[in-house]
């Protein structure tokens, strides 16, 4: 009789119960664009047993620090907002007629339940749009899409005074209820892994640093930056204000498996295959290589993507930032962007915290990185 061939033991993952919990927390806590420090607080409590200090500029970034009297910096940085909508128009009614704030998406909005953070607290509010018995029933021979003019928010009220009297107001953000969840295979979903995903993973790196006794020769710089969404802004404060000499950021990227992606013009990243390192005129060619060279030697799979004249993420702000900083983008692939439903794989999100912090300790202040 053949005996029975050994199955290798699973490894251990390095995400803990608890940091798996704040995770669902941070990313059920909603941080839009401008309005971050709901989930700026949670972060600040979740890191600060594994820094020295911890502080914040005016505009809500939030940092960490280890080794703060260091004379070397090195940043690693995700972001920390969300994109939402602002109410713009109250009519008669008492519909709440909305605009950007970020990127969000007008395609999927309705039927979404949302909350509308007003002055005395959360409202519960629908996305309204009419049967589909009734769109057709001018015998228009196209269908009508949703736009952003065409869009309102129903919450019950029947008047602007019943609205007001919410608590809700012009300029009052708004964002969908949609929250956390697990699917088969070890995919997350939720809404705002973009980029909270990322604010979750430096704060792991910092949690292994301290949990695993590791000394580093620089200071380093934990930071969750605000008010990516609308152009890079919060990492373009906190990059004049730490003048830091290496940035190492983390975002998501596409995931171009889906349908409806063309590879030929936004290559071949998928979820589960791990972390994805770009180039880019922003991305430092030598601490890209060296990042590559401990992927290489940690076996951490990577994924390889080519991107133009911007990385479109906090990577801009920081390389250019001062006197230039070498700086280098490990995204995360993600499926559905900028909807309620974006999904992610458990062992990207292991994968990209293992690469951030095997190049930690890769790194120090003679770490040469001059291009000549």
């Amino acid at each position: 009789m053949a005996k029975a061939k050994k199955t290798a033991p699973k490894a251990k993952s390095i995400l803990t119960d608890t940091s798996l919990a704040f995770l669902k927390n941070y990313i059920n806590t909603p941080s839009p664009v401008g309005f971050e420090s709901g989930g700026q607080k949670l972060w600040i409590e979740y890191v600060k047993p594994y820094v020295d200090t911890v502080f914040t500029d005016p505009y809500g970034t939030a940092v960490g620090v280890i080794n703060p009297t260091a004379p070397f910096k090195v940043v690693i940085e995700a972001h920390a907002d969300e994109i939402s909508w602002f109410v713009n128009y109250i009519n008669d009614q008492g519909l709440i007629y909305l605009k950007r704030n970020g990127g969000v998406d007008h395609q999927i909005a309705p039927s979404m339940r949302v909350w509308i953070h007003g002055r005395k607290g959360p409202v519960k509010a629908v996305f309204g749009w009419p049967a589909i018995h009734t769109r057709m029933s001018n015998n228009e021979q196209k269908e009508p899409s949703p736009k952003v003019e065409s869009l309102t928010l129903d919450c019950g009220a029947r008047s602007k005074k019943e609205v007001e009297a919410l608590g809700v107001r012009i300029g009052s953000v708004v964002t969908y209820q949609e929250g956390f969840d697990e699917l088969s295979y070890d995919y997350f979903i939720g809404r705002a892994f973009d980029n909270r995903v990322g604010g979750y993973m430096i704060a792991e790196v910092a949690r292994l640093l301290k949990q695993n006794n590791k000394k580093l020769p620089f200071g380093l710089y934990v930071v969750n930056a605000v008010q990516e969404e609308i152009g890079l802004r919060g990492a373009e404060m906190i990059a004049r204000r730490i003048k830091p000499d290496i940035a190492i950021i983390t975002d998501v990227t596409h995931d171009t498996s889906t349908p409806m992606i063309n590879k030929a013009i936004e290559g071949d990243i998928q979820c589960g295959k791990g972390p994805t390192l770009s180039y880019a005129p922003a991305i430092h060619n030598k601490l890209l290589r060296l990042v590559e060279e401990v992927a290489e030697k940690k076996k951490i799979p990577v994924q390889f993507h080519s991107l133009s004249r911007s990385t479109g993420t906090d990577t801009d702000s920081f390389a250019y930032a001062n006197d230039g900083c070498p700086s280098v983008l490990i995204s995360i692939p993600l499926r559905y962007m900028h909807t309620t439903v974006e999904m992610l794989h458990k062992t990207d999100i292991e994968e990209t915290i293992k690469l951030m912090y095997e190049t930690l300790l890769t790194l120090s202040p003679k770490t040469n990185l001059s291009y000549l």
